[in-house]
């Protein structure tokens, strides 16, 4: 799959902010400009809250982060890229004279995508020397969160653009979607405008209140959509006849008189007030960068959630992420030998995120499990037992575990897991995890495991193949040298 090898971001607010993020935490280098005088803070707290969501949102190892560096012009920034994604305000004319300017000095085999989010691209590109490579990319905030990305060509956009722009999104967890016609707002906000049309009538007319509105939305059908959408939605809806029957029993009702659906409010001073003064009760005194955490901690749960959807397979976005995760894993599996195995392997970095704490604020306890679990498979890779060995039909599965809660992780903490192989032969690897705070070096957590080598589709134990074998017995014989690990072999239950 081709992926982008170097990215540029013209724009650095709230949407080009987020276009950063995910190119950067893609592993990939981006240039920007941005005239803003305070760019580079609006950017750095947009790159700190998408990493804060990262660490809840995947375990899988992402690649080194990509360079972030800040240009003094357009022409520095879009040297060299090969995705240019322009993001400035959305006013015809100044998106009109930036691109034209980035296509006179992009490389000839850019791609250039506009984040518009309603101006058509035919119109954006009629200046342009080089219009074939226009595009729009209409993303949805926050960028390095959700993963759609609305594609729309011009009148001459080349099809082979198109095509380009869809293969290189999943390399970095995003999901294009071709509109196959280019229409204003095209189809996200053409749905948003309708409800968001019909909201503001119903503030309008006293008929509810903003935080009302929203609690219909989020405790209702919005639970819907975040899996399935709208017509599948409806379909489940018209029950076993499903949709022709929906469409027969609830079609009439679009003839009723309940909509103002074509009707445009009056956004006057005193509805614009009203609005403001409910909105800011409903706030309740929290931050614009207080709610954008909340929604991001909320958005990760529900990717989690939907992750694990039809039976493990993924659901939506969920098996977005999951096919995104396994090609983290895929990639992150090359690892080579570490200089000095004659000490613990020290393989999982990360930090105790909102997502694995319980009410005392300290993580739970299957995120021990978990943690643990990623240390196993961090070890896994590093001999060779990588997806690709694991789609072949082997693995090593855990079939004993043992964990002592020594200390306490809390939220926020930087931790660190470290693995020692007390023995192995040809289908067994026994091996001890010790959980340390990464700070004080104070040791956390231990895990005694025993994992047996396993042909998944015979379903039975087998000998591991001579290349996985000899570098598991290489780490063994290396960690022989070392003490026997305070807790090794203790049961539950055990005296000190």
């Amino acid at each position: 799959m081709t992926k982008i090898s170097k990215a540029a971001c013209i724009g650095g607010g709230v949407i080009g902010g987020g276009w950063i993020a995910r190119f950067l935490l893609a592993g990939i280098d981006v240039d920007v400009f941005d005239p803003h005088p305070e760019a580079g803070r609006i950017v750095g707290e947009v790159i700190a809250n998408a990493e804060k969501a990262y660490a809840m949102l995947t375990g899988a190892p992402l690649p080194p982060r990509g360079r972030l560096r800040f240009c003094p012009t357009l022409a520095e920034a879009v040297t060299d890229a090969d995705w240019i994604q322009e993001s400035v305000p959305e006013r015809l004319d100044l998106k009109r004279r930036v691109l034209t300017e980035i296509d006179a000095t992009a490389c000839p085999d850019a791609l250039i995508g506009s984040s518009t989010s309603g101006l058509l691209p035919t119109d954006l590109q009629r200046d342009m020397t080089h219009p074939e490579r226009l595009f729009v990319a209409h993303p949805y905030n926050p960028v390095y969160l959700l993963p759609l990305v609305e594609i729309v060509g011009g009148a001459k956009t080349s099809p082979a653009t198109i095509r380009a722009a869809m293969e290189r999104l999943p390399p970095i967890g995003m999901k294009g979607v071709h509109i196959a016609k280019e229409i204003e707002a095209f189809v996200g906000d053409r749905l948003l405008e309708a409800l968001w049309r019909e909201a503001l009538w119903l503030i309008h007319d006293d008929i509810c209140t903003v935080e009302t509105l929203d609690d219909v939305i989020r405790y209702s059908f919005g639970l819907r959509w975040a899996q399935m959408g709208l017509f599948q939605t409806y379909r489940i809806a018209g029950g076993e006849a499903g949709m022709r029957h929906f469409l027969a029993q609830f079609g009439p009702c679009l003839a009723w008189p309940w909509t103002k659906l074509t009707d445009v409010v009056d956004l006057d001073d005193a509805l614009i007030e009203k609005i403001g003064r409910q909105s800011d009760e409903q706030a309740d005194g929290l931050s614009i960068r207080a709610l954008e955490r909340i929604r991001d901690e909320n958005l990760v749960g529900i990717l989690q959630a939907l992750k694990g959807g039809d039976g493990g397979k993924g659901w939506g976005a969920g098996k977005l992420l999951k096919d995104f995760e396994q090609s983290l894993w895929a990639n992150g599996g090359g690892e080579t030998m570490p200089v000095d195995p004659s000490k613990p392997l020290r393989l999982v970095e990360t930090k105790v995120s909102p997502a694995w704490v319980d009410y005392n604020g300290h993580m739970t306890e299957h995120r021990y499990l978990q943690v643990f679990g990623d240390t196993s498979d961090a070890l896994l890779r590093l001999v060779g037992v990588d997806l690709a060995y694991v789609e072949a039909g082997h693995s090593y599965y855990t079939v004993e575990s043992h964990i002592r809660h020594l200390g306490e992780a809390k939220l926020g903490q930087a931790i660190h897991s470290a693995c020692q192989i007390l023995s192995a032969d040809e289908k067994r690897l026994h091996v001890f995890h010790t959980l340390h705070d990464t700070a004080t070096g104070e040791v956390i957590a231990t895990a005694e495991q025993m994992l047996l080598h396993v042909d998944s589709k015979a379903g039975k134990t087998v000998a591991a193949p001579a290349a996985v074998l000899g570098r598991v017995k290489a780490i063994a014989a290396a960690h022989a040298e070392l003490a026997l690990p305070e807790g090794a072999g203790r049961y539950v239950g055990q005296r000190r």
